[in-house]
């Protein structure tokens, strides 16, 4: 089978020549971002392990997290990593590679901690993501891998230890991708939502060409889909395999991405899942400990041309401040970012063409993605990483690159998005073979800023730096009868511009994870009127009258200012 036919790979020019990327009116978005990767201390270069064998696992990069492990009220960074492969080059020099943990100094920099938190494990890491799953108020670590995935419980001490076969998760291996931690059924403990991608494994490695003699990388049509996984947890530290039970068996899948999101808005958590050249699937939580997949009927499983595009990277966000969340789902090249719109009877429509979105990502091959609100105006804004697979794509006419520029599509709340990447500032739209992506405030100025993994390459931290005068108002919260980490619940804002409303999540993304903590962007209203909790034990509560700064909040408690804001 010959590599990358399936998606276009070899057709010369086969994307439209001339599609530039939008940008918004004026020279100045609002923000600026800084590159302040080796000022901050992050020392790091993945390995995919890559050494000619033309392994699939080696085209995929890995993902990033932004977690506050130890509990000060700072943003600490994990970076996963691959590994190398038992079979290797005769040049190639065995290397030890692990994931990375970064604590914060509270000072613009990072500490590298990886030893003394006894995460220094080497594994062909691949995703993340991280919550109390436990609720003793520390946030333990999942990290999906080839092989074995790994489940890190936090001590409380700044250390962790590795409890995958304690917890009833061991024994089992695959190429998993994302994955994301959530209460299905409402009970108060996060369960474990892990998507597999393909069944391969280096002894079973499928010889793929394009010449017919040189091996090259498969597309994932070469293998036999895999299902993705759903853990009950108990509430004893195990977890229970209810992937049958629940509805969400499905050999055929080919999962990379998934997100949460209340679909239906009748108070449960539904999932998004993005398949690889498999139709898409929403699986709807029907509240009795099973889901059903509605993607067909909702219109979100194949593109508007019926056909199954390569999702990749996915995110879910009320990004037109209607009170009902949308998706984007990073693709292949000549494939567009699909941006999805629930209209009546609960049908979603693409919007991605109308916005100005689809047109500026069609040469672009997409992986992570996220809405986030960077210049502090009240609508959220989309982000995507953006990379070819293998870097021989440079010697085929008419394609866009290996490394390609990312896309930072501003929000002008008319409907219309303009990528204002290139004005962005820190070098941030120079090409990259881009794929994890998260955000995070790190500094504490209420501004989110940006982390942006590489294949093979280098990770980058963005400072954002709001030079408009916007303001924003931040909440952190814990739930008590709820999951700790206040999963799944709902605030609203709002504020003589309208209402904002915003989902605590895991997951989401590419094989990543930005902050819990809520950002609303106000502009230069001098406060919100309102600000509403819906919790996920089904409790409410609201503030009024609410000053932008940070603000953390107990289920049942009062909002608490934090300092520093």
């Amino acid at each position: 089978m010959s590599s990358f036919t399936r998606r276009g790979f070899l057709a010369a020019g086969a994307a439209s020549a001339g599609l530039g990327s939008y940008a918004a009116p004026g020279n100045t978005p609002g923000f600026r971002l800084t590159d302040v990767t080796a000022a901050a201390g992050l020392d790091f270069r993945h390995n995919s392990g890559a050494f000619g064998g033309k392994f699939l696992p080696e085209t995929m990069g890995a993902g990033c997290a932004f977690l506050d492990y130890d509990c000060d009220g700072w943003l600490d960074i994990l970076l996963v990593n691959g590994s190398d492969w038992n079979t290797r080059g005769a040049d190639r020099k065995p290397q030890r590679s692990t994931m990375h943990l970064y604590r914060n100094n509270r000072d613009g920099t990072f500490t590298d901690v990886t030893q003394r938190a006894g995460l220094a494990l080497e594994m062909y890491g691949l995703g993340v993501t991280v919550a109390d799953y436990d609720n003793d108020g520390f946030p333990d670590i999942y990290v999906t891998a080839v092989g074995q995935n790994r489940l890190f419980h936090n001590t409380g001490r700044g250390t962790f230890v590795d409890v995958t076969a304690r917890a009833g998760l061991g024994g089992r291996t695959a190429f998993s991708t994302s994955a994301l931690w959530f209460d299905y059924n409402r009970d108060g403990l996060l369960d474990l939502f892990v998507c597999n991608y393909v069944r391969w494994s280096p002894e079973h490695d499928v010889f793929c060409s394009v010449d017919g003699k040189n091996k090259s990388y498969c597309t994932p049509e070469a293998y036999h889909g895999s299902t993705c996984w759903l853990f009950r947890n108990r509430g004893n530290g195990t977890f229970e395999d209810v992937t049958a039970k629940s509805g969400i068996f499905d050999a055929s899948s080919k999962a990379l991405g998934v997100a949460m999101l209340d679909d239906d808005r009748d108070g449960w958590p539904d999932l998004f899942v993005a398949n690889d050249t498999q139709p898409n699937r929403l699986y709807r939580n029907l509240r009795n400990g099973t889901f059903e997949d509605v993607a067909v009927q909702t219109g979100v499983a194949f593109s508007e041309d019926g056909r199954a595009r390569a999702g990749m990277g996915v995110d879910t966000a009320d990004f037109d401040n209607s009170g009902i969340a949308g998706i984007a789902i990073t693709n292949f090249d000549d494939e567009m970012i699909a941006l999805y719109k629930q209209g009546r009877g609960g049908i979603y429509t693409d919007t991605s063409m109308r916005a100005g979105i689809g047109r500026a990502s069609r040469s672009r091959l997409g992986f992570g993605c996220t809405f986030v609100d960077m210049d502090l105006d009240g609508r959220l804004d989309l982000l995507a990483a953006n990379g070819h697979l293998d870097e021989s794509v440079r010697n085929i006419a008419g394609n866009h690159g290996y490394a390609q520029p990312p896309h930072l599509f501003l929000n002008d709340g008319r409907g219309l998005f303009h990528d204002v990447a290139g004005q962005a500032g820190g070098g941030f739209a120079t090409p990259k073979v881009g794929r994890g992506l998260a955000y995070g405030d790190f500094n504490r100025d209420g501004a989110p800023d940006i982390l942006m993994t590489t294949n093979q390459g280098p990770a980058y931290l963005y400072r954002n730096e709001v030079t408009n005068g916007n303001r924003s108002i931040r909440v952190l919260l814990r739930g008590t009868k709820s999951n700790r980490d206040a999963i799944g619940a709902i605030v609203r804002v709002t504020t003589p511009d309208g209402i904002q409303s915003r989902m605590v999540r895991t997951g989401s993304s590419y094989l990543s994870q930005s902050e819990l903590a809520l950002t609303f962007g106000i502009g230069r209203q001098e406060k919100a009127s309102r600000v509403a909790i819906e919790w996920p034990s089904g409790a409410g509560q609201e503030f009024r009258d609410i000053r932008p700064g940070g603000y953390t909040c107990t289920e049942g408690a009062g909002l608490v200012a934090l300092g520093g804001y």
